[in-house]
C-alpha cells in the first residue's frame, strides 16, 4: 500500500492474493502478524460480493451398514484424539467440538446417519408385527407405553387421533451418530414434545433453552447474524444453525446441558429449542408426542408458521373438529382442553366469517377438505393447511385462500368468489355442546357418588344403585379420583359382608355338615353387624343376622345356667353341644362344655379297655390313650386314670424290650428260658408281640428238634439237602439249639469234600458242575448239543447230565436209582459217541485241497469252520477244530537226551493224541487219587448224589482197567509189545548208527529209508552238545517218559530251560516212515473198542496209553498231523518269547526310574505259571493248585495241556492202591520205563 518494501519483519502476505502489507499500515492497524490464514481488505470485500450459498448438510454418496459405520466412527475417533475411544473425556470432545465450530480456518468433516425412517429399516424396540414371533419378555416391551412406536398413539395422545403416519412425528426416526456429529438449534414441528432414547453407544450432549426464552434466542440469533436472517426467515426451523451455547448465555438466554447416556431418556417440551451433538458412535430413535396441555401451543404455532408463511404438517382445525365429533372417546382432561380450543376456533370463525358477508360474498359450498391432498388446500398466502373454511374463485381455481387473507386472492369480482366450508355456524355449536357435555359428565357423576356416600339426603342406596354408578364411570372412561376409589371400596366391603352373611346362614342350615373353621366367635358376630349398619347401602341379609345374634345370645344364657349346676348328666350337656354347634357362631360356654364331654368319654375308653373280660389291647392302644389323655382337661380322675395307664405302660414295655433282645441278641437263649419268659409276661393284660413272636419261635424249634430226631434215626444216613435245609430253618430260631452245631459240621464237612473234588476233576472255568462231569454224557451223540454247550450254559438252556440220565431231584436221594440211570447211561454215552463218529467221519477233510470252508461242515467251539492248514481232527469224536482255540499235544515232553529215552525218530511215541474239549470234559485225574475221595466219603455221616456218581465211575473204570489189562496180557499182544521194547532198545543201544537201522518187525518198509547216513551222526552231536527238542509239559517226579527223550528241567516251570530246536524236529519227518508193527484185525479191534471206552472215561489209566502206543506204531504216521503240531508250538514259543522280552523290558525300566524293581531272584524262583499265559499256563496253573489243595492225594503229575490222556505216566504202585484188581501188568509195566531228573531248585516228590 505504501509502496515500500523495507521492515520486511511487519511485512504480512495475503493468502487470496499475495498481496504484501505492513500491519501498521492497515487499517486499523495490526499489533503483530496472526496466526493461520489472513486475507486482505480486497479479497473480503470480493467475497462479501458473493451471491449467498444456501445453508446445509450435503448428502453423503457412501452407504454404510451398521457395523461398517462403527468401525469408520471409532477408528476416526481413536486417531482423531490418539488414544482409545472408551478412554477419552467427555469435556475435551465438548471442548474440542465447539472449538472446531468457532474455528475459521480449521474444517473437520463427520457423517451422521440421522432420520432414518423405523419403518423401513426398522426400530431399536421390539415391534407387533406378523414377521416374527415375539418372547414373553418382548412382548412386554412391545406393548410398553414407553415404547416409542406406541407412545405417539396412546389414548391420551392427541397424534392418535391423526390418520396418516407422519414421518418423525407419529413414526419414530432413527439416528446413528459418530464423534462430532450435530444436531443444531431447532423446534420441534407443530411445537410439539419430542422424546429420544438412547439405545447404546457413547453419550449424546444436549443443550436446551426453556420454552419462555424461545422468543429470545430468536432475537439474540437475529441480532448476531442478520444477513442469515434476512435472506431465511425461518433459518431456525431448517436445522442448519449452531451458535455457542456461552455466546447465548452472554446475551441473556437461559441454557441447559446434559450428557445422554445408553438407556436413558431425554424429553423436549413445546417450543423449546435444543441442539448437541455425539460423543462417539452410537443408536438413538426419536418421535414426537402431543398431550391436552399442547393444544394452546399447537394453536400458537400456527399463527406463528402463518407469519413465516411456513407450511404445516397437519391441519390444527382438522385435528380439533376430529376430536370434537367423537367425545365419548375422549379423555376427560383431553375433553376439557379440547372443549376449550373449540370454543376460541368457532369464536374465530364467527368473526372471520362475518367479515366475509361485510365484503359481499354470499356464496357456498360444503366441502370434505379431509379428502383433499394438502397441497390443494394451502393458503397461497400463509401457506397455511385449510379445513374449517376457505375462499375461492370460480374464475381462478388453482388458488384459494384462508379467511385471514382474503383480500389476497385475486383481482376478480367479489361475486365470482365463493367460500368452501367444511361445517355450518350451526354445526359448530353443536359439536361444542357435546364436548362439554363429555367434559362435564365427571362433575355430574360426582356429585351423585358424594350424595350417595355420605347418605346426605338421608337415603341409603342399595348394592344395584351403587354398582350402576361404578359401572357409568368405567364405561365412560372417568379418571381414576379419589371418590372413584372410595365408591369401590364402598362396594367391595359391601359385597364382602353380603357374602359373609349368606354364608353364616348357610352355615346354620349345614350344620354339623359345615366346613371346619369358617365358624366367626360371638364378638366377632357383633361386630360384623356393627358393619353392617355403619355402610352406606341397604342390605336386607342385616335382618337375618340380627336374627343369629338373638339366638346366640339363648343359648348363651342356657350353657352358663347348666354349666353352674355341675355335675349334670353327659347326656345334657351332649346335647347343649350339639345344639351349640348348629348355631355356627363359637361361644365361650361351649368350649367349657366340650371339656367336660371329653373328660368324660375318656374315663369311659379307658375302663372298657382295662376290664377284665375284654379282649387284651395293644401297646399301641395304650399309649394312644395316653397321648388322648394329655389332651384332655385335668381333674383328680383323669388324673388316676393317667397313672394307672403309665404304670401298666411301662410294665408291658419292659417285658416286650426283654422279648425283643431274646428275639434279637446274638447270644441265644435255651428253650427252658423261653419258656420263664412267656410264662410271666402271660399275666400282663396288654397284647405284646415280641412276647407273641417269641411263642412261635419256641414251637418252631420244638418242632425242629422233632425233625432232626427223625432224621438221625432213620435207617440211611441223610441228604446233604436236607441237612442244608434243617441248617437254615436252624439258623433263623431265635433259640438256643444243641443239634445245630452237629448239623453245622456235617454239612460243613461234606461241602470240603464236594470242593476238593471239583477241584480234583473240574478245569478253571469249567461249565459243567462236578455232578454233570462224573454222570456219562448221554447225549453224546447229539452234535448240535456238544457244539452249543458253553452258549447254552451262559443262556440257561443246556441241560445237565443228570437231567438227561431222567433223574428228578428225588431220584438223587435214592442210591439205587443213580445207579441204574448210570449203567443206563453208559450204554446210552457209547452208542452215541459211536454214531457222532460215523457222522463227523462222513464230514469232508478241511486239509483237502478241494475243500472250502463254504463246503465244510464242521464248526469249531469259537462259531468258525475250520479250513486249511492249521485244523486238527479229535481221536474221538472225529470232528475238526482250530488248533488255535484248543489245546493241542506237544510231539516231545522233555528237550534232554538219556540212556534210557528213546531216540528222536521213535516216531509212535510221539504225543499225537488229540482230544477236543467237547469229548474231554474234565481234567481226568488218576486213579489212585480217586480212590482217596472215595475213602474221605466214606467217612462222611451224609449221603451226596455226587458220591454215588464217583462211585459209579470207579466201579466202570477199574472194571475197564481190567479188561484192558487182560488184552495186554494176551500173546498176541504181549508179542507186539515185546518187538516193540526190542525195537526201542536197538535204537538206544547204537548212539551214532553210520546207517539207519533196520525193523524186523516191519514187513515191508525201513522206517529210515528215506535218510542219510549223516543224519543221524547230526542228532546225536546235537543231543551231546545239549540241544534238545523240548514241550512245555509237565512230567511227574520220579518218572521217565515214554516220549524217547527224557524229562527233565523243562518239565518244570520253575526251572530255567532252553527252547526246543524245532527245527531239527521238522528236518526229521522225511525220515518217519511206517508202521513199524503188523496189527492183525483180530488184536486191532479189540484194542479199537478198549481205546474208545477209555477215552470216554473222566479217568485217567496208564492202560489206555499203552494201547493207544500199539495202535500207533501198526499205522503210518499221521504227518499232516505232526506238521500241524509243529507249526501251533512254533507259533506259541514265539509269543511266549515276545511275553518275555516285554516282561523284562517292564522290570529294567522299573529299575531305571529307581523305584521298587522286581527282584530277579524272586521272578527266577517265582512259578512260572504266574509269568506265563495261554491255556497251557493255565492249566498247569489248574495243575499245581490241584497238588496243593489234595495235600498229596492229587495226581503226582498234572494233564497234558492238549486234553488228551495220551501222555499220562504210569506210576509205580498202582497194583496197591487198586486193592482187589487182578490182571497180568507185567507186559505194560515196563513198556514204559520212567526217569526223572529233578530240577535243582525243587526237592523230589515221593510217588503215591
Amino acid at each position: 500500500m505504501c509502496s515500500r518494501g523495507d521492515e520486511d519483519d511487519k511485512l504480512l502476505l495475503c493468502d487470496g492474493c499475495d498481496d504484501n502489507y505492513h500491519i501498521f499500515c492497515l487499517l486499523p492497524p495490526l499489533p503483530e502478524i496472526p496466526k493461520g490464514v489472513w486475507r486482505c481488505p480486497k479479497c473480503v470485500m470480493a467475497e462479501c460480493k458473493r451471491p449467498p450459498e444456501a445453508f446445509g448438510f450435503e448428502q453423503a454418496t457412501r452407504e454404510y451398514t451398521l457395523q461398517s459405520f462403527g468401525e469408520m466412527a471409532d477408528s476416526f475417533k481413536a486417531d482423531y484424539f490418539n488414544m482409545p475411544v472408551h478412554m477419552v473425556p467427555t469435556e475435551l470432545v465438548e471442548k474440542e467440538f465447539w472449538r472446531l465450530v468457532n474455528s475459521i480456518e480449521e474444517d473437520v468433516t463427520v457423517e451422521y446417519g440421522a432420520d432414518i425412517h423405523s419403518k423401513e429399516f426398522g426400530s431399536g424396540f421390539p415391534v407387533s408385527d406378523s414377521k416374527r414371533h415375539l418372547t414373553p419378555e418382548e412382548e412386554e416391551y412391545a406393548t410398553s407405553g414407553w415404547n416409542l412406536n406406541v407412545m405417539p398413539v396412546l389414548e391420551q395422545s392427541v397424534l392418535c387421533h391423526i390418520n396418516a403416519d407422519i414421518s418423525g412425528m407419529k413414526v419414530p426416526w432413527l439416528y446413528v451418530g459418530m464423534v462430532f456429529s450435530a444436531f443444531c438449534w431447532h423446534i420441534e414441528d407443530h411445537w410439539s414434545y419430542s422424546i429420544n432414547y438412547l439405545h447404546w453407544g457413547e453419550p449424546k450432549t444436549w443443550y436446551g433453552v426453556p420454552s419462555l426464552a424461545a422468543e429470545h434466542l430468536e432475537e439474540v440469533m437475529k441480532k448476531l447474524t442478520p444477513e442469515l436472517f434476512d435472506s431465511q426467515p425461518d433459518l431456525l426451523h431448517q436445522l442448519v444453525t449452531l451458535m455457542n451455547p456461552n455466546t447465548l448465555m452472554s446475551h441473556g438466554v437461559p441454557v441447559v446441558r446434559t450428557n445422554q447416556c445408553a438407556g436413558e431418556f431425554v424429553i423436549t417440551f413445546p417450543r423449546a429449542y435444543h441442539s448437541g451433538f455425539n460423543q462417539g458412535y452410537n443408536f438413538a430413535e426419536a418421535v414426537n408426542f402431543c398431550t391436552a396441555d399442547w393444544l394452546p401451543a399447537g394453536r400458537q404455532c400456527i399463527e406463528h408458521y402463518r407469519r413465516l408463511r411456513r407450511y404445516c404438517v397437519f391441519s390444527h382445525e382438522e385435528l380439533i373438529c376430529k376430536m370434537a365429533a367423537c367425545p365419548e372417546k375422549l379423555d376427560l382432561n383431553l375433553a376439557a382442553a379440547v372443549h376449550k380450543e373449540m370454543f376460541i376456533m368457532v369464536q374465530e370463525e364467527r368473526r372471520l366469517r362475518k367479515a366475509l358477508l361485510e365484503k359481499g360474498i354470499t356464496e357456498a359450498e360444503r366441502e370434505a377438505f379431509e379428502l383433499l391432498p394438502d397441497d390443494e388446500r394451502q393458503c397461497i398466502k400463509c401457506k397455511t393447511t385449510c379445513f374449517l373454511s376457505a375462499l375461492a374463485c370460480y374464475d381462478c381455481p388453482d388458488g384459494l385462500v384462508c379467511l385471514s387473507h382474503i383480500n389476497d386472492l385475486c383481482k376478480c369480482s367479489s361475486s365470482r368468489q365463493y367460500l368452501r366450508y367444511r361445517y355450518t355456524l350451526d354445526e359448530l355449536p353443536a359439536m361444542l355442546h357435546k364436548l362439554k357435555v363429555r367434559a362435564e359428565s365427571f362433575d355430574t357423576w360426582a356429585n351423585k357418588v358424594r350424595v350417595a356416600l355420605e347418605v346426605e339426603d338421608g337415603r341409603k342406596r342399595s348394592l344395584e344403585e351403587l354398582r350402576a354408578l361404578e359401572s357409568e364411570a368405567r364405561e365412560r372412561r372417568f379418571p381414576n379420583s379419589e371418590l372413584l376409589q372410595q365408591l369401590k371400596n364402598c362396594l367391595s366391603e359391601a359385597e364382602a359382608c353380603v357374602s359373609r352373611a349368606l354364608g353364616l346362614v348357610s352355615g346354620q342350615e349345614a350344620g354339623p355338615h359345615r366346613v371346619a373353621g369358617l365358624q366367626m366367635t360371638l364378638a366377632e358376630l357383633r361386630a360384623f353387624l356393627d358393619q353392617m349398619n355403619n355402610l352406606p347401602c341397604a342390605m336386607h341379609q342385616i335382618g337375618d343376622v340380627k336374627g343369629i345374634l338373638e339366638q346366640v345370645e339363648a343359648y348363651q344364657a342356657e350353657a352358663r345356667e347348666a354349666l353352674a349346676s355341675l355335675p349334670s348328666s353327659p347326656g345334657l350337656l351332649q346335647s347343649l353341644l350339639e345344639r351349640g354347634q348348629l348355631l355356627g357362631v363359637e361361644v365361650p360356654e361351649a368350649q367349657q362344655l366340650q371339656r367336660q364331654v371329653e373328660q368324660a368319654r375318656w374315663l369311659d375308653e379307658v375302663k372298657r379297655t382295662l376290664a377284665p373280660s375284654a379282649r387284651r389291647g395293644t401297646l399301641a392302644v395304650m399309649r394312644g390313650l395316653l397321648v388322648a389323655g394329655a389332651s384332655v382337661a385335668p381333674s383328680p380322675a383323669v388324673d388316676k386314670a393317667r397313672a394307672e395307664l403309665q404304670e401298666l405302660l411301662t410294665i408291658a414295655e419292659r417285658w416286650e424290650e426283654k422279648a425283643h433282645l431274646c428275639l434279637e441278641a446274638r447270644q441265644k437263649h435255651p428253650p427252658a428260658t423261653l419258656e420263664a419268659i412267656i410264662h410271666e409276661a402271660e399275666n400282663i393284660p396288654v397284647h405284646l408281640p415280641n412276647i407273641q413272636a417269641l411263642k412261635e419261635a419256641l414251637a418252631k424249634a420244638r418242632a425242629w428238634i422233632a425233625d432232626v430226631d427223625e432224621i438221625q434215626n432213620g435207617d440211611h444216613y441223610p441228604c446233604l439237602d436236607d441237612l442244608e435245609g434243617l441248617v437254615a430253618v436252624g439258623r433263623d430260631l431265635p433259640v438256643g439249639l444243641e443239634e445245630l452245631r452237629q448239623l453245622e459240621l456235617q454239612v460243613l464237612t461234606a461241602h470240603s469234600w464236594r470242593e476238593k473234588a471239583s477241584k480234583t476233576f473240574l478245569k478253571r472255568n469249567s461249565c459243567y458242575t462236578l455232578l454233570e462231569v462224573l454222570c456219562p454224557c448221554a447225549d453224546a451223540g447229539s452234535d448240535s448239543t456238544k457244539r452249543s454247550r458253553w452258549m447254552e450254559k451262559e443262556l440257561g438252556l443246556y441241560k445237565s447230565d443228570t437231567e438227561l440220565l431222567g433223574l428228578s431231584a428225588q431220584d438223587l436221594r435214592d442210591p439205587g436209582s443213580v445207579i441204574v440211570a448210570f449203567k443206563e447211561g453208559e450204554q446210552k454215552e457209547k452208542e452215541g459217541i459211536l454214531q457222532l463218529r460215523r457222522t463227523n467221519s462222513a464230514k469232508p477233510s478241511p486239509l483237502a485241497s478241494s475243500i472250502t470252508a463254504s463246503s465244510a461242515t464242521s464248526v469249531c467251539v469259537c462259531g468258525q469252520v475250520p479250513a486249511g492248514v492249521g485244523a486238527l481232527q479229535c481221536d474221538l469224536c472225529q470232528d475238526w477244530f482250530h488248533g488255535r482255540c484248543v489245546s493241542v499235544p506237544r510231539l516231545l515232553s522233555s528237550p534232554r537226551p538219556s540212556p534210557t529215552s528213546s531216540p528222536l525218530l521213535a516216531w509212535w511215541e510221539w504225543d499225537t493224541k488229540f482230544l477236543c474239549p467237547l469229548c474231554m470234559r474234565s481234567r481226568r485225574p488218576r486213579l489212585e487219587t480217586i480212590l482217596a475221595l472215595l475213602v474221605a466219603l466214606q467217612r462222611l455221616p451224609v449221603r451226596l448224589p455226587e458220591g454215588e456218581a464217583l462211585q459209579c465211575l470207579t466201579e466202570r473204570a477199574i472194571s475197564w482197567q481190567g479188561r484192558a489189562r487182560q488184552a495186554l496180557a494176551s500173546e498176541d499182544v504181549t508179542a507186539l509189545l515185546g518187538r516193540l521194547a526190542e525195537l526201542r532198545q536197538r535204537l538206544q543201544a547204537e548212539p551214532r548208527p553210520e546207517e539207519p537201522p533196520t525193523y524186523p518187525s516191519a514187513p515191508a518198509s525201513d522206517p529210515l529209508r528215506e535218510g542219510s547216513g549223516k543224519d543221524m551222526p547230526k542228532v546225536q552231536g546235537l543231543l551231546e552238545n545239549g540241544d534238545s527238542v523240548t514241550s512245555p509239559e509237565k512230567v511227574a517226579p520220579g518218572e521217565g517218559s515214554v516220549v524217547g527223550i527224557q524229562p527233565g528241567a523243562a518239565s518244570n516251570p520253575a526251572c530255567p530251560r532252553n527252547p526246543p530246536d524245532l527245527e531239527l524236529l521238522s528236518s526229521l519227518l522225511p525220515q518217519l516212515t511206517g508202521p513199524v508193527l503188523e496189527l492183525p484185525e483180530a488184536t486191532r479191534a479189540p484194542l479199537e473198542e478198549l481205546m474208545l471206552e477209555g477215552d470216554l472215561l473222566e479217568v485217567t489209566l496208564d492202560e489206555n496209553h499203552s494201547i493207544w502206543q500199539l495202535l500207533q506204531a501198526g499205522q503210518p504216521p499221521d504227518m499232516e498231523r505232526i506238521r500241524t503240531l509243529l507249526e501251533l508250538e512254533k507259533a506259541e514259543r514265539h509269543g511266549s518269547r515276545a511275553r518275555g522280552r516285554a516282561l523284562e523290558r517292564r522290570r529294567r525300566r522299573k529299575v531305571d526310574r529307581g523305584g521298587e524293581g522286581d527282584d530277579p531272584a524272586r521272578e527266577e524262583l517265582e512259578p512260572k505259571r504266574v509269568r506265563s499265559s495261554g491255556p497251557e499256563a493255565e492249566e498247569a496253573q489248574e495243575e499245581e493248585e490241584l497238588e496243593e489243595e489234595t495235600g498229596g492225594e492229587g495226581p503226582p503229575q498234572p494233564l497234558p495241556t492238549t486234553g488228551s490222556p495220551s501222555t499220562q505216566e504210569n506210576q509205580n504202585g498202582l497194583e496197591p492202591a487198586l486193592g482187589a484188581t487182578s490182571g497180568p501188568s507185567a507186559p505194560f509195566s515196563t513198556l514204559t520205563p520212567r526217569l526223572h531228573v529233578p530240577c535243582p531248585q525243587q526237592p523230589p516228590q515221593q510217588q503215591l
